[in-house]
């Protein structure tokens, strides 16, 4: 499967400034396939060493962090010759090895020559368990999230589709293929972004060998979270993950510790919420109390949303038919916009937006709001082509952005000052540099 953090890899490759580098995300994301992927591609070997389940390569860190001793120790256990900069060495689950973790520190300052490549699943969580300080300012660093729509267009072969959607979207022009595009959206909404899903749907084409992928995930996390944590975090986290779906199903969407039982309190959860968010398993959305320029000033830490990392996973929970989602006037409009929301959230996240909302009082909310051209910029998103919003109307009134993005069902198009962009198209937006 085609990944973009392969252009960010081969930037750091090339960087003058290169460090060691850190690669964060969840668990079966495809840190490792496009790590392997990248060094195959990019360099004359790559020596591969997983820290979870190979015991002797953390004595090999034990003796002392001598980055010219580690070379020659996991040389002669590969029994590979490793070359500055035509060699990638791969430290996968590095947060099983506390001690490799902060050898990067002096491959950085002692021999930066060579290229390393590290990742881990809960990461600076089982840092944090133990007595070793994390590298700060010797990594450069990479969050991964699960495969975009984009990426979907990729792995599903239509790289074209992809070309044409951003044409459209530099004109802002009626798409001739819209009711494709919006189809293969709706199939994305079933099969989410986790290259075991997305591999089981291009092998299969069966909606039920996708959901049965995505139980095995959402598993997987669980266990997760009896490893890293304590046994009462263990049930928290439990708790507030699966609290999820009714915090999503509230007519008012701001996470509320009440939804998890009538007598949850903020300071008992907080840890739970902010393990989670620090796996990468939920995305957390924060209010802003301005819809001013730059929004991190304005940000109300008190109130935020959560959304799933990923919006196959929701609709697993959501227990919908799949036949049904890909023909959605069926569903309700709080489902489909469930739906859109959560999809809204992590495309914006992986194309590196922080996410903020905007609300005032009870009387208007808009979905998020972004930062492009120097403005704080709503984001109104609607499940179908119905795009009435008097919130919008009520933010542009009180902060006269440049201009308005409404993300719905319709084509297209920009009409007093409001971009129509499609559904699909979200993977459009880019941050300011």
């Amino acid at each position: 499967m085609k990944r973009l953090i392969e252009r960010r890899l081969i930037e750091w490759k090339n960087s003058a400034n290169r460090k060691p580098l850190l690669i964060y995300g969840a668990r079966q994301i495809g840190k490792t396939y496009s790590m392997l992927a990248f060094g195959k591609e990019h360099y004359a070997n790559t020596v591969y060493c997983n820290l979870e389940n190979t015991a002797d390569l953390h004595a090999v860190f034990e003796r002392d962090l001598v980055p010219e001793r580690i070379i020659s120790a996991i040389s002669a256990m590969y029994n590979t010759q490793i070359t500055k900069g035509g060699t990638l060495i791969i430290f996968d689950e590095i947060q099983a090895c506390e001690r490799a973790l902060t050898s990067l520190k002096y491959f950085q300052e002692q021999a930066n020559d060579y290229h390393i490549v590290a990742a881990g699943s809960l990461l600076g969580l089982a840092v944090n368990r133990g007595h070793y300080s994390f590298p700060v300012g010797k990594v450069d660093m990479i969050t991964m999230y699960p495969l975009s729509f984009e990426e979907f267009l990729f792995a599903t072969g239509n790289e074209k589709l992809i070309s044409l959607i951003k044409e459209a979207y530099a004109e802002f022009s009626p798409f001739s293929l819209h009711e494709k595009a919006m189809d293969l959206y709706r199939t994305y909404l079933i099969v989410g972004g986790y290259p075991a899903a997305v591999q089981t749907y291009l092998d299969s084409d069966d909606f039920n060998a996708v959901r049965a992928e995505q139980s095995t995930i959402s598993d997987a996390y669980i266990a997760d979270m009896a490893k890293y944590t304590t046994p009462s975090d263990m049930i928290k986290s439990i708790e507030v993950y699966n609290s999820l779906f009714a915090q999503l199903s509230k007519e008012n969407t701001k996470f509320q510790y009440s939804v998890i039982g009538s007598k949850a309190r903020a300071r008992d959860y907080e840890t739970a919420l902010a393990w989670l968010k620090s796996a990468n398993v939920v995305l957390r959305c924060q209010r802003v109390t301005e819809g001013k320029y730059p929004l991190a000033l304005y940000e109300d830490l008190t109130s935020f949303k959560v959304y799933y990392s990923d919006v196959g996973l929701l609709t697993m929970r959501m227990s919908i038919a799949p036949n049904t989602i890909l023909q959605p006037y069926n569903l309700s409009d709080k489902a489909r916009g469930m739906m859109a929301e959560s999809y809204v959230a992590e495309q914006l996240t992986a194309n590196g937006f922080p996410l903020h909302y905007w609300s005032s009082g009870n009387t208007a909310e808009i979905d998020f709001v972004i930062q492009q051209d120097a403005c704080s910029v709503p984001v109104e998103v609607k499940s179908s082509d119905n795009v009435k919003a008097k919130s919008l109307q009520t933010y542009v009134k009180n902060y006269s952005p440049k201009y308005s993005l409404r993300v719905s069902a319709k084509n297209f198009g920009d009409e007093n000052g409001i971009r129509s962009v499609p559904l699909y198209a979200v993977f459009c937006l880019r941050p300011e540099t």
